[in-house]
């Protein structure tokens, strides 16, 4: 048997690993859980379904998109769990944006 992933695919994987960090990028410690879970989901769907579209191979699959999808979450997922959040890098993404203030200026 002989596998041949083209470089779309990789790349797809590669999107995959990092989506955590960008949903730690736009969302805030206190957002709900749920919520950055729904989040993951859109982007890895997207991740999925724009990955097949790029695909050089005869044309467009839903069934192949559906699945790149669902690999794209489980990796992500897993990489947040298992790689991102041990090493701090979740919580240090969420601190980066943070542009509030938790005093009034001038006090």
């Amino acid at each position: 048997m002989n596998v041949a992933l083209d470089r779309a695919y990789w790349l797809g994987l590669l999107i995959s690993v990092v989506l955590p960090v960008l949903v730690g990028l736009v969302t805030t410690r206190v957002t709900h859980a749920g919520t950055k879970a729904v989040l993951l989901l859109a982007l890895s769907t997207a991740n999925g379904f724009l990955i097949e579209l790029s695909n050089p191979g005869p044309g467009w699959d839903a069934g192949t998109a559906a699945v790149l999808a669902l690999v794209s979450f489980g990796t992500a997922v897993l990489a947040h769990f298992g790689l991102w959040k041990p090493v701090g890098v979740a919580g240090k993404a969420q601190d980066s944006l943070i542009t509030g203030r938790s005093a009034p200026r001038g006090v």
